[in-house]
């Protein structure tokens, strides 16, 4: 159970994400505004407001820097992409849950039949979806797009990938030192600061030892962002010189300790796949594997559909590394194949909310199907048409990236873009077997989108600032009457 702290901390990030756009350039202050909410901010704690969803760590940041950037700065965010596909996966994203709602309005009713007479008992139900549910899920969609339109318009320059790249790593530098903490003496800090634990316990230890988990939802989110930390702080050493070279080399190589001691299989995987190809990989190679990460997981649904996963030699491989990394593998399998069969039953829109998309016993109700990836989550939800629109509007920016790349010569290419770009593509990759998309992918996602659409309409954004010089550090704009009084 939360304590005080808990909800007074979300109820005063609307007051310090105040203070980060009063005190910092924009660009900065969106970026810390998502990355300190999404680290800082206590789990599981939400505001249950009526008619609106659950105000939480994730969704709070997301209004509130939209809020400041449009109300208080003044700022336009365009609420569509320049791109005509990406304008329809933004519509189809955001109306998708129409047809949901309207083809979910009869209650999921659970019988017992009683006695020696054919008679039924009505021991639960799920209710029906209504005219007025349709409102709070839109007003959903709208706020998970909100990191993607903010990033899109002000965080899609090469200056401001750069400033993306390097709160990745100075925020992984700094969770490292909890993290540490937890990793030696078990996780306790959100319990110690917020009063619970947001999750199985149990989950915590590997290996004899325990895994970090601080303020986040599960151990393997922590090790997943670790893993982006050391991604953008590789990304950082290739392109500085000098003594900045050698701090990012060895900031690097701290950030990639930790992540191995964070115990995860799959960051890890995923960590000595990467950092190599963002070391030394040209740009064009680099989109490639984002490219075809991005294509497995879009596709992922359509191949478990038909068969065509080899699942038995998965499991097979996991065995010869870790038998309960198998065990652990082949129980999320089996769940997939439940939850496979309840979206079955209605694959183009999908169950809705209320958990009508959970697999349930036929009597009791009670849940018998525990998901993990974040796909079938959504594909067992929205149906085909929520699940594309949402996996295409991830994907498009790494295609418009990678025609973009193809068109050009490498030293027209910002070399924070593609680094960005294979962050994105190895989260939705990890979304295939965890619910991992949170609002800082969107800002990656957004990010590259936006920087795609500035290399295809040149003077698509106008210029707000000066180019930056060698450093490339954000400067405060001035207005016209400053700039005279300077004068």
């Amino acid at each position: 159970m939360p304590n005080a702290l808990a909800y007074l901390m979300l109820l005063l990030w609307p007051v310090i994400s105040l203070i980060l756009f009063r005190r910092l350039p924009l660009e900065r202050a969106i970026l810390w505004s998502f990355l300190a909410g999404y680290l800082l901010l206590p789990p599981v704690a939400e505001f249950d407001l009526p008619l609106v969803p659950d105000m939480d760590k994730f969704t709070i940041p997301s209004v509130v820097a939209f809020l400041l950037c449009v109300g208080l700065m003044r700022k336009k965010v365009p609420l569509l992409p320049q791109h005509p596909l990406a304008r329809l996966l933004t519509l189809g994203f955001a109306f998708s849950v129409v047809p949901t709602v309207m083809t979910n309005s009869d209650p999921v009713i659970f019988e017992v039949l009683a006695g020696s007479e054919p008679i039924r008992y009505i021991t639960d139900m799920l209710p029906g979806l209504r005219w007025r549910d349709l409102g709070s899920v839109m007003i959903n969609q709208i706020i998970i797009l909100m990191p993607f339109l903010l990033a899109r318009r002000y965080l899609s320059s090469p200056a401001a990938q750069k400033e993306l790249l390097l709160a990745f790593c100075i925020a992984g530098l700094a969770y490292s030192i909890p993290s540490l903490i937890e990793i030696r003496l078990s996780p306790q800090i959100n319990i110690s600061v917020y009063g619970f634990f947001q999750h199985d316990f149990s989950q915590t230890m590997r290996q004899g030892g325990f895994r970090p988990i601080v303020f986040l939802p599960h151990s393997l989110w922590l090790a997943l962002f670790m893993f982006s930390a050391v991604i953008a702080t590789t990304a950082l050493a290739r392109v500085a010189t000098g003594k900045d070279k050698t701090r990012f080399a060895f900031a690097a190589g701290y950030l990639f300790v930790v992540l191995i001691l964070c115990k995860s299989l799959a960051s890890l995987a995923y960590g000595l796949s990467f950092v190599p190809l963002v070391a030394l990989a040209p740009a064009r190679w680099q989109i490639r594997i984002a490219l075809g990460l991005a294509a497995v997981a879009i596709t992922y649904p359509m191949l478990r559909n038909l068969g065509l996963i080899p699942i038995d030699a998965i499991l097979a491989q996991a065995e010869a590394i870790s038998a309960d990394r198998a065990q652990s593998l082949g129980y999320r399998f089996e769940n997939e194949a439940l939850m496979l069969g309840r979206a079955a039953e209605k694959p183009w829109f999908g169950w809705g909310g209320w958990g009508r998309n959970l697999v349930r016993d036929l009597e009791t109700g009670a849940i018998i199907s525990i998901p993990d990836g974040h796909w079938i989550l959504v594909f067992g939800t929205l149906g085909w048409l929520g699940y594309l629109a949402e996996m295409g509007l991830l994907t498009l920016p790494l295609v418009l990236l990678g025609i973009e790349i193809r068109r050009r010569q490498v030293s027209e290419i910002s070399p924070y873009a593609t680094p960005i770009a294979l962050i994105l593509a190895a989260t939705m990759v990890d979304m295939m077997l965890n619910d991992t998309l949170v609002p800082v992918t969107w800002l990656c996602a957004g990010s590259i989108l936006g920087y795609a659409e500035r290399l295809r309409y040149p003077g698509l954004f106008e210029a707000r600032r000066p180019l930056f010089d060698g450093a490339q550090i954000l400067v405060p704009h001035r207005s016209a009457r400053q700039r005279q009084r300077q004068i």
